[in-house]
C-alpha cells in the first residue's frame, strides 16, 4: 500500500510521525466512458486554451485562482503557496478530545489509515491509539493535505489510528424546507416501528455487495456473447391499507419464514387518506365472501340429508363385513338367500295342494247331487 502524505501528529509536546494511507478504494464501483454512438470509439478530453483555441499539454497548466462572482483570474505557482504560513502543511494537531456522538456524521468527508513513520514512532502511536480507545474518544485536529486546510478526526479501529477529514461546519447547508411539518404520528405506530427496528437484527457486512455493479457485468458479458440482453421485471409490488398495516407486516415478516419475508418486501404504502375507499372495497368483498358462505352452507344441508337418506342402506349392506369379515358376511348373505329361495317355494307348493284338494272336494259334492236326483 502506497503512502499518500508523509507527516506528524502534535500531541501536545509528543510528536508521531506518520504516514497515511487511503483507506477506501472506489475503483470497483461501476463508471463508464463516453463513446462516440456512430462508432463507438472513446471521446478524449483535450486541455484547450480559450484564447488561442490551441491544446495546451500537462507541462504547461498552472493553477489560477478566481474569487466567486468575477471574472479575474489571478495566477498562484507552488512557490506562492509553499511561503503561506500553514503549520498544519506536515503537522496534524490535535485540538482537543471529544465524544464520538458530538461529530456530526455529515461532517465526515474521506477516511485515512495512519500508520507510524519509523521505528522511534511506534511506541507513541500506540499509546495515543491505546488511549483514544480505553477513554473512548476521538481527537480533533486540522491539517493540510493536497492543497488545502481541514478538519480531522482520529479514531482507534482494529488495531490501528484512522483519519477522517470533516468538512467546515459553513460546509453544510441548512435542512430548512426539508423535513415535513405537523405530522401526527400514533402511539401504536410508534411501538410497531421500534418494534421492527428490534426485530431485524445485526447486519452482517460479509452479506453486503453491490447489486448494481453486478447486473452492469452480467449486462456486459451478454453483450460480448451476442446473447439477448434480459429485461427487468416489471413492478408488481401489492397494495397495503396504511402505514400500520404496512408495519405489522414487516414484523411478521422480520420474525417470520422466508415466505413470508418476499409478500414483505412485494408490499407498499399506500397514503391514509385512501382508507375508506380501501375498507369499502374489504366490506363488499367480505359481503361476497359471507354470500358464498351461505350458499355453500345450503349446498352442504341438502348433501348431508341425502347422505342421511342413503346411509342405512349403507349400513345394512356394511354390517356383514362388520359381523365377521368379507368371507363370512358373503356367506351369511347367501344363506340368507338360499333360505329365501326355499320359503317361496314351500309356500308356492301348499298353494297348489290346497288348490286341488278344492277341486277334489267340489267334484265329490257335485257326484253326491247327481246321485240323489238319479234316485228320486
Amino acid at each position: 500500500m502506497r503512502s499518500i502524505w508523509n507527516g506528524s501528529i502534535s500531541f501536545g509536546l509528543v510528536t508521531i510521525p506518520v504516514k497515511t494511507y487511503s483507506a477506501t478504494d472506489r475503483t470497483s464501483s461501476v463508471s463508464f466512458v463516453r463513446i462516440h454512438e456512430k462508432d463507438g470509439a472513446q471521446i478524449q478530453y483535450r486541455k484547450i486554451c480559450e484564447l488561442d483555441g490551441k491544446e495546451v499539454s500537462n507541462e504547461e497548466v498552472g493553477k489560477g485562482y478566481q474569487a466567486p462572482g468575477d471574472d479575474t483570474i489571478v495566477p498562484i505557482t507552488d512557490d506562492d503557496l509553499s511561503q503561506l504560513p500553514m503549520p498544519t502543511a506536515k503537522t496534524l494537531s490535535i485540538l482537543s478530545f471529544v465524544d464520538p456522538a458530538e461529530i456530526d456524521p455529515l461532517q465526515m468527508d474521506k477516511a485515512y489509515y495512519l500508520g507510524p513513520n519509523g521505528a522511534a514512532a511506534a511506541k507513541p502511536y500506540a499509546l495515543l491509539r491505546e488511549a483514544l480507545e480505553d477513554h473512548r474518544k476521538v481527537a480533533v485536529g486540522k491539517v493540510a493535505m493536497r492543497g488545502r486546510e481541514s478538519l480531522a478526526m482520529l479514531r482507534a479501529h482494529d488495531g490501528a489510528i484512522v483519519m477522517h477529514t470533516l468538512l467546515w461546519p459553513d460546509q453544510i447547508r441548512p435542512v430548512t424546507g426539508v423535513a415535513p411539518e405537523d405530522v401526527e404520528l400514533r402511539e401504536n405506530e410508534l411501538t410497531l416501528a421500534e418494534t421492527l427496528m428490534d426485530s431485524l437484527g445485526e447486519l452482517d457486512p460479509a452479506e453486503l455487495h453491490d447489486d448494481y455493479r453486478a447486473a452492469v457485468e452480467e449486462l456486459v458479458a451478454a453483450k460480448l456473447e451476442g446473447e439477448p440482453v434480459a429485461a427487468a421485471a416489471s413492478d408488481t409490488s401489492a397494495q397495503v391499507i396504511d402505514l400500520t398495516a404496512a408495519l405489522e407486516k414487516s414484523v411478521r415478516a422480520a420474525r417470520g419464514g422466508p415466505e413470508e419475508r418476499e409478500e414483505s418486501e412485494s408490499a407498499s404504502v399506500t397514503p391514509i387518506r385512501g382508507r375508506k375507499a380501501a375498507e369499502k372495497g374489504e366490506a363488499q368483498q367480505g359481503t361476497a365472501k359471507r354470500s358464498g358462505a351461505a350458499a355453500k352452507k345450503a349446498t352442504g344441508k341438502k348433501t348431508a340429508a341425502a347422505t342421511a337418506k342413503k346411509a342405512p342402506a349403507k349400513k345394512t349392506a356394511a354390517a356383514p363385513k362388520a359381523a365377521g369379515g368379507r368371507a363370512k358376511g358373503t356367506s351369511t348373505a347367501k344363506t340368507t338367500a338360499a333360505a329365501g329361495t326355499s320359503g317361496k317355494a314351500a309356500t308356492a307348493t301348499s298353494r297348489k295342494t290346497a288348490s286341488k284338494s278344492t277341486k277334489s272336494t267340489a267334484k265329490k259334492a257335485a257326484a253326491k247331487k247327481t246321485t240323489k236326483r238319479s234316485s228320486a
